[in-house]
């Protein structure tokens, strides 16, 4: 059975992951800390430690391969298209759209994609913490398990 401590104490573990917006890496420094100094207290916390510190390394994974996978795509258009816009405005107004290249859309659905991800990732965040706060066990979704 878990306290209300032990509640807060897990809850604190998933919205520490937010403490990257403000501290680098806080994602992993926030969440590590209170795992190590809590995990002793209950297997309740330790779980929710173990899951919140492996979501974030998971997420770290996919989003590398996910800058692997977009990132030639933006460099060969950049140099294969460099007259997409042509604007020529010191010698009176000239605009030259040329079509796209197809790597850019697909660079620009990967970069939506990443985009998709982020804001999953919060909701994930607040999902796990409202049910840690409730005393409930909850796994993350596409979680590799690192820590066991």
């Amino acid at each position: 059975m878990t306290t209300n401590n032990h509640n807060n104490i897990a809850t604190f573990i998933h919205l520490s992951t937010f403490s990257r917006f403000i501290i680098p890496f806080g994602n992993f420094i926030g969440p590590l800390i209170l795992w190590i100094a809590n995990k002793e207290k209950s297997k309740f916390v330790d779980a929710h430690g173990k899951e919140a510190i492996n979501f974030q390394i998971s997420i770290l994974l996919y989003a590398m391969l996910l800058g692997i996978l977009t990132v030639p795509f933006f460099i060969f258009n950049v140099f294969t298209g460099i007259d997409f816009m042509d604007f020529n405005l010191f010698n009176g107004i000239h605009i030259n759209l040329t079509k796209p290249s197809p790597l850019l859309y697909i660079g620009g659905a990967l970069g939506g994609l990443a985009v998709i991800g982020f804001i999953l990732e919060i909701v994930f965040i607040i999902k796990a913490s409202l049910s840690a706060r409730d005393g409930e066990l909850y796994q993350y979704p596409l979680t590799i398990n690192f820590i066991k």
